[in-house]
């Protein structure tokens, strides 16, 4: 005697392939239909996605949830199936699934008796819309999933839609291939389910760093490209704070501030990489978004010390007077640990090649200030270059003082360009030949000394800027020299 599954299978299979042809014209109007809906309310989606379940989808289903102890016949089960037809609107982000689902709430917008919404335009398709959505799945994920039918031809044709980001699509195709329809023995079910749980959360990561970048661009000016790598920029900065914060949060139970750090680093890896236009930041964005994709799913220690390859050298007396005070306090101040336990995170390689590169930046950040042409202007080249070397080197020595990682944050930086920028304004003014400069660049020099430090470390080199102004001041009462200096610093003082 055949068993009862069998023989309930059968019936059902037969009962589907007499249902085919209806089924097929059902499907199609469904889509049709949706997508006509999202239309009219100009509601952004990907694409809509539809299927007949098959006759082997439906046997596993009936073996799986003993449908044939629960239903007596064919038409029985086909009236409380819910999923006949699957409708799944794709869209792009997790928040435009809210959108979506709004738009067919405000279009179904008649309640009939039993529950079910239809609009008055048609009202042979109708939506269950009371249930609460996202709906909780018993993974502990939500979706949102809307029971519906569709009365065709004098028959009750059950559907069910679904809205999913690119995202959710991608994870429900791994879920339902590795967990749902997989039929093997999985010897430690525990530790699938936490790895499929960690995929989904750094699935939703990639999710909320794609809209970021969507609102971002939306939000820039088309017709200025400058500021729309600017936005870029603070994009993926944004990023580096959130993923690094999180890490930090995990490895030593608290957070520090270091939003400039991201913003210098940011704007390190764009310059570097030569992206001089939109194109070029593309792809330099993408590199970063994935190099980014990849740190977010690593642990990070934050409490080791910076390891180097090899020794690290530099080309140049600024590279070397700088990059020397840096290495000296990489592993022991937390700062500058971790603005280049960032960096180095971010940017594969060498450690000590990536060191290297960065101090070279800084250094090129000075000697690429425009204003630098004036001296080149008035003096003749190798007098001018003999100048602007004394100036920068100055500044590295100076900035060696400051006990602190923000004199390479990018602002910071303007602002000792602008520092820069003033005095050779007065070099101009003041210095007639390369002779006067000789016998007078001591002050000029200590000038820009205190007002980097002045910068930097106002409480603590005030008195000694001042005592300064005041030598000046009498020089200028008895000679007249120095006075674009002194009217500078009183501008400033005031």
């Amino acid at each position: 005697m055949e068993l009862r599954l069998f023989s309930f299978i059968e019936e059902v299979t037969e009962h589907l392939e007499k249902m085919q042809g209806q089924l097929e014209i059902a499907v199609t109007d469904l889509e049709l239909f949706f997508h006509e809906i999202l239309l009219s309310k100009k509601i952004q989606y990907s694409n809509i996605n539809s299927r007949v379940k098959s006759c082997d989808s439906l046997k596993e289903k009936i073996i799986r949830n003993t449908y044939y102890k629960k239903y007596g016949c064919a038409n029985e089960l086909f009236s409380n199936l819910s999923d006949l037809i699957g409708i799944r609107i794709e869209c792009r982000f997790g928040e435009d699934e809210g959108k979506i689902y709004k738009a067919l709430k405000e279009y179904f917008d008649i309640v009939d008796d039993s529950g079910y919404c239809y609009n008055q335009i048609d009202d042979s398709i109708k939506l269950e819309l009371s249930s609460p959505q996202p709906q909780n799945q018993k993974n502990g994920f939500k979706i949102y999933r809307i029971d519906g039918y569709y009365l065709y031809a004098g028959n009750k044709i059950n559907f069910e839609v679904q809205i999913k980001s690119l995202v959710n699509s991608f994870w429900g195709e791994i879920e339902h291939k590795v967990v749902y329809k997989n039929n093997n023995y999985i010897v430690d079910d525990t530790f699938i389910k936490n790895i499929l749980g960690s995929i989904k959360k750094n699935l939703a990561m990639i999710d909320n760093q794609l809209l970021m970048i969507d609102n971002q661009y939306n939000k820039m000016n088309s017709a200025n490209p400058d500021v729309r790598m600017i936005e870029l920029e603070s994009v993926l900065s944004k990023m580096i704070y959130d993923i690094f914060s999180t890490r930090m949060k995990n490895n030593l139970g608290f957070i520090v501030e270091f939003r400039n750090s991201c913003d210098t680093i940011m704007k390190y890896i764009f310059r570097t990489n030569k992206a001089e236009n939109l194109d070029d930041y593309n792809k330099t964005l993408i590199k970063t978004l994935t190099r980014l994709n990849d740190i977010s799913k690593n642990t990070m220690d934050f409490d080791s010390e910076i390891k180097f390859e090899r020794k690290v050298k530099f080309k140049d007396e600024f590279s070397s007077i700088l990059g020397n005070e840096i290495l000296k306090s990489i592993n022991t101040d937390f700062e500058w640990n971790l603005f280049f336990r960032i960096l180095f995170e971010i940017e594969l390689g060498n450690n000590a090649e990536d060191f290297e590169k960065f101090i070279s930046f800084i250094k090129n950040r000075y000697y690429s200030n425009k204003n630098l042409q004036k001296l080149k202007d008035k003096f003749d080249e190798n007098q001018a270059q003999y100048i602007i070397d004394e100036l920068i080197i100055e500044i590295a020595k100076t900035l060696k003082k400051v006990d602190s990682v923000k004199y390479i944050y990018d602002n910071n930086v303007e602002k000792t360009n602008g520092i820069l920028n003033s005095l050779i304004e007065i070099i101009c003014k003041d210095i007639k030949d390369f002779n006067k400069w000789q016998e007078t660049k001591k002050v000029y020099i200590e000038f820009l000394n205190l007002e980097i430090v002045n910068e930097f470390e106002i409480n603590k080199m005030y008195i000694e800027y001042e005592k300064f102004i005041e030598e000046i001041r009498k020089i200028y009462n008895e000679t007249k020299e120095y006075g674009n200096i002194l009217k500078l610093a009183e501008k400033k003082q005031r």
